[in-house]
């Protein structure tokens, strides 16, 4: 996290010490109304279409549970969605007997926006999601183009865009998606359990509510009635950690000073810089796919075991993270591979810290 993120956090947590949480927040209460205009900026949207979450899951499943389901209805979806999302519609479709359409992917990576089409044509789903950049693998997923066909056969959409928040441009009028989710952790270098969630006009014009809405998201108006509040916060919760809040504000201000698109070139040139030196070494094996790359890399290391490999490269202050079969099935079925390495470089790494990174994987050169 960058240094004005913590610092954000820590000066809020010390004055709730001092003079109470409720005290607190009042405070900061313009600070704190900050967050959801500087969330929107990220996203090119509006502030009332933005709620505070705990995670880009926690995001994930307060959309997924205002969606109206009924037994029959079917979800459309890619081979690369998340893991905790394809799990989702999963459950899901045990407890509605829904249909999961999986679109067919391409043969250079990524989901096959005609058969997304075909299966929207013959099924009409009543949702389609996708995760922007799948987190274990790296390509960038086509969500504009698959935005425009939702919204001409009027179906909801959902993008997962927990990978892809702070890493690469964002805009939601351009997706043209009902909902969208994100972390502030990861790319955004915001603090861990915090998250937000984007919910479009029609959504809220057509009142549809989180499964489990509390006083935060709606009004008590009589003793079997109310009435959800007019703007994406009903998706939120009354209690809230208003320390990350601000925390996340602060993250999101830094990424927009910098730049999106600064950040992207950025990320794009380290990238390739560590692409061409893991094709180097003789023995590994990029699993990257996709006709758009992003900045998560993913590579095959034959006969070692993935937690020595983490541990050696931790050893030498070197931070990559293990993607495991599980994470990733039908992906990573259909590339013969049990695990795989996962490299994240962003802008502030360095290329001196690229060569370290690449010398330290020539021990497994084969």
């Amino acid at each position: 996290m960058p240094q004005p993120v913590i610092d954000a956090m820590v000066e809020h947590i010390e004055l709730e010490a001092t003079m109470g949480g409720y005290e607190a927040a009042d405070l900061k209460a313009k600070e704190i109304a900050g967050f959801y205009d500087s969330a929107a900026t990220l996203i090119n949207g509006k502030a009332t279409n933005i709620a505070f979450t705990s995670s880009a899951t926690n995001s994930f499943a307060r959309a997924l549970s205002c969606i109206p389901f009924y037994e029959g209805d079917s979800i459309l979806l890619a081979n690369e969605d998340y893991i905790s999302n394809q799990i989702a519609f999963l459950s899901l479709q045990k407890k509605f007997k829904l249909k999961i359409l999986r679109a067919a992917s391409l043969s250079t990576g990524g989901v096959d926006v005609a058969d997304m089409k075909r299966l929207m044509d013959i099924h009409h789903p009543k949702l389609v999601s996708l995760t922007h950049v799948p987190s274990n693998t790296g390509l960038v997923q086509p969500v504009e183009e698959v935005g425009g066909l939702c919204e001409e056969r009027d179906l909801y959409y959902l993008v997962d865009a927990c990978q892809s928040a702070g890493q690469i441009p964002i805009d939601v009028e351009k997706i043209r998606c009902d909902f969208l989710s994100a972390t502030l952790r990861k790319f955004l270098r915001g603090p861990r359990g915090a998250g937000f969630l984007y919910v479009s006009d029609k959504i809220i014009n057509q009142k549809l509510a989180p499964l489990f809405i509390d006083m935060r998201g709606a009004d008590w108006i009589t003793a079997d009635t109310y009435a959800p509040r007019m703007d994406a916060r009903r998706f939120e919760d009354w209690e809230f950690p208003y320390a990350l809040v601000l925390g996340s504000k602060a993250a999101i201000d830094y990424a927009n000073i910098i730049g999106l698109e600064n950040i992207k070139e950025r990320n794009a040139f380290l990238c390739k810089q560590i692409r061409k030196g893991i094709l180097e070494i003789s023995g590994l094996r990029l699993l990257d796919t996709g006709l758009e790359q992003s900045s998560i890399i993913t590579v095959e290391i034959p006969g070692q075991r993935a937690q020595d490999v983490l541990h050696n490269l931790r050893k030498k202050n070197i931070n990559t993270s293990v993607g495991h079969k599980h994470f990733a099935l039908i992906d990573f079925e259909a590339k013969h591979v049990d695990w795989a390495l996962r490299i994240s470089p962003h802008y502030y790494n360095t290329e001196e810290e690229v060569g370290i990174l690449i010398q330290s994987l020539r021990k497994y050169e084969v």
